[in-house]
């Protein structure tokens, strides 16, 4: 097979890979499923669904029997695997007809599904399994490309269908996802013999093969004839939205515009539970945003029910001058705050206008997509990951709305088309079923010194536990290869020098376009100098301060200033020492700057405690393995002032403390867990993690 060239899709289709799998067609299924869901112009993040139909052995009879495999309900094709499909047996699906009633009968119909399996190990079965079960083809792809949807929405879709593909398409108006659906698709296919795929009003798009290689390249054929045609439409009406109303701001205006706003926009996303955000100003976005059309088709919503799952059925426009001045945050609240107001009561007015008996309570009346013409677009929703796809989809249903207005004229489902989809009583069940928020979950953790040692356990354990991580260090190098550890979507870097606000507030920059603010604060960037009075320098003596005392005082101020604007409260751990609370030798520059930041964290505690900011200090002591400390001149000067080698440090450590344990960076990462997860109403504190000294001990 030779590759084939495409314009508008990826063909990512590579032989030897696939004949690597033989004649596995499971195998082969989701290696489609895969390069098809990696080309985010054919579908997004969750959206879709492929199968294939197999011969397999009953295991009860030892007939031969046809088997479905399919994605699981709440799958992504672009990951899927073996554990995230259904087996089902096909001729029981179809069988399902014979006691299907109509259409008040759906919800029951998808609890049927469960009698079909055939490999115990499925997941639940897809919502679209009777789309796939009720049509004859071995191999069969179903998909969310933009440019399908494009045609799917536009108000002549039947009529541009035939436009493009002739008689080798069937088409089928909208209609809610279900049993009823997979007949309608039947009923297509037999009464259009010979068609190779079927598009779906509104919504998508079917195509299917004999082999998953025919499926694949079908689909892209597809894809791309419909691609052409709007690309053709696109090139003759030029101007698709309208033309430029708004001018952007340059780039870097803009990201200093959006990292300025997030804050506020975050608090006031979050009055109902603290969100996560994303920002994009991409040029498809700008083009939108910017149009003379943004305000007729914005308040039309999106079409395609996997798009607006996810970005809510419209979004929120902002009434923002690109000159606003964003630092007036009183003046811009004053005007942020009615739009947002606004914005919850039409969406109480839309859940009590298509409300059912049996609707599942209203949601989080607050926008997930948010628009700032000349600036870009901002998302918020639970974390990175569904804020990110939720920005995605949005992009999707931009490149549909640019494709039906150059057919055409955009559509978007009627309201209670896109309440009942989002109100599903399945899909309450399906949020029902995602798994137990983490203790950090929604919280943005900002950690000094993370580029190793202390500062790197700390980030661990605090994105272990659910937070998001901005790991920010003087070392880029170490930087980049700590951000490497965690999964995407987890953590950002930023090279940070916390003697120098400018690098500071850069680095909360960095947070702010990340993730839309930051919630926790630690302080573990430092070092440590072990010299006698007199062998201690003015340099040695300016630089403690400056790293320890000052850059944790510039670390509280900008801060604070970030965390007020979101109004959620927040958190600050300053990583201090034992040596701030106990006189030894050697120790008069390290103690005296360890002291002034445990001093320094009472006195912020108390005075932003009516900001439900808490300021709370970790102790360290003796941390010699993993501890980036330990590797300079300091175990020396240590070692010297035990009369001791280097070596022994760390038994001499243990030893000296009550519980005779050796100290490791994870206990330290623990301690600021313990405050920043648990011990919520906790301010003012200090928590050793020493092993126990006595010398040491707060009261």
């Amino acid at each position: 097979m030779e590759a084939k060239k495409f314009n508008h899709v990826d063909y990512l289709w590579d032989n030897e890979k696939a004949a690597a799998l033989g004649d596995d067609q499971v195998a082969l299924f989701l290696y489609r499923s895969n390069i098809l869901g990696a080309d985010l112009r054919i579908t997004n993040y969750g959206g879709g669904n492929t199968s294939c139909k197999t011969i397999e052995k009953d295991p009860l009879t030892n007939e031969e029997v046809e088997v479905m495999w399919i994605k699981g309900s709440g799958g992504d094709i672009g990951t899927l695997n073996r554990a995230g499909i259904a087996g089902l047996y096909t001729e029981r699906l179809r069988n399902l007809k014979n006691v299907y009633s109509g259409l008040e009968d759906e919800d029951r119909m998808v609890g049927l599904f469960n009698h079909c399996i055939y490999d115990l190990d499925s997941r639940a079965p897809s919502i679209d399994t009777p789309l796939h079960g009720l049509l004859p083809f071995k191999h069969i792809d179903h998909l969310h490309p933009d440019a399908l949807i494009a045609v799917a929405a536009a108000k002549d879709s039947e009529q541009v269908t035939k436009e493009i593909w002739g008689d080798t398409m069937g088409w089928v108006p909208w209609q809610r996802p279900g049993f009823d659906l997979g007949l309608q698709l039947e009923k297509c296919l037999n009464e259009n013999p010979g068609i190779r795929g079927i598009v779906l009003g509104s919504h998508g798009l079917f195509t299917w093969g004999d082999t998953s290689y025919e499926s694949y390249l079908n689909s892209l054929e597809v894809i791309e004839m419909a691609s052409e045609y709007i690309a053709k439409k696109i090139k003759e009406k030029r101007n698709v939205f309208g033309g430029q109303k708004v001018t952007s701001l340059p780039a870097d205006e803009r990201k200093e515009k959006a990292a300025q706003l997030m804050p506020l926009l975050r608090g006031l996303c979050s009055s109902e539970a603290r969100m996560i955000g994303h920002f994009t100003d991409a040029d498809v976005v700008l083009e939108y945003i910017n149009s003379n059309d943004l305000d007729r088709l914005a308040p039309m919503g999106t079409s395609c029910p996997d798009h607006f799952l996810r970005t809510k059925i419209q979004p929120l426009v902002l009434q923002l001058d690109t000159n606003e001045d964003l630092t007036q945050t009183e003046n811009v609240l004053d005007k942020l705050n009615p739009a947002f107001e606004k914005y919850r009561q039409e969406y109480k007015e839309y859940y009590e206008t298509c409300k059912k008996d049996n609707s599942p309570a209203m949601r989080d009346p607050n926008p997930v997509i948010i628009i700032y013409p000349g600036v870009g677009m901002f998302s918020f929703a639970k974390n990175k990951q569904t804020t990110r796809v939720a920005s995605e989809f949005y992009i999707n249903a931009i490149n549909v709305m640019r494709g039906a207005e150059a057919i055409s004229s955009y559509t978007s489902l009627p309201r209670q088309e896109a309440f009942d989809i989002e109100y599903w009583l399945l899909e309450e069940a399906k949020l029902q079923r995602m798994p137990k928020e983490k203790p950090l979950s929604r919280r943005v953790a900002f950690v000094t010194g993370a580029g190793g040692g202390i500062g790197k356990a700390i980030a661990d354990k605090l994105a272990e536990e659910g937070a998001n991580i901005v790991l920010t260090d003087i070392a880029e190098d170490r930087l980049k290869e700590a951000v490497e550890t965690y999964a995407r979507d987890t953590a950002s870097y930023a090279v940070c020098d916390v003697t120098k606000s400018e690098s500071i507030a850069e680095a909360y920059k960095n947070a702010c376009l990340e993730f839309g603010g930051v919630d926790i604060v630690v302080h573990s960037a430092g070092l440590a100098i072990s010299k006698p009075l007199t062998e201690t320098t003015d340099k040695d003596w300016d630089i403690l301060q400056n790293v320890l005392v000052k850059g944790q005082f510039d670390l509280a101020k900008q801060g604070v200033t970030i965390m007020r604007q979101q109004g959620l409260g927040g958190d600050f751990i300053n990583i201090a020492s034992k040596n701030g609370l106990v006189s030894g030798p050697n120790n008069v520059g390290y103690g005296t700057a360890k002291a002034a930041q445990q001093h320094m964290s009472r006195l912020l505690a108390a005075e932003l405690a009516s900001d439900k900011i808490r300021v709370n200090v970790v102790n360290p002591d003796g941390v010699i393995v993993g501890s980036k400390i330990w590797e300079g001149e300091w175990a020396e000067g240590r070692a010297k002032a035990y009369g001791i080698s280097v070596e022994e440090l760390p038994a001499h450590y243990a030893k000296r403390n009550l519980l005779n344990e050796i100290i490791y960076p994870t206990d330290i990462a623990n301690g600021v867990f313990a405050l920043v997860g648990i011990l919520n109403k906790s301010t003012g504190n200090i928590i050793n993690v020493d092993g126990g000294m006595a010398n040491a001990f707060v009261r």
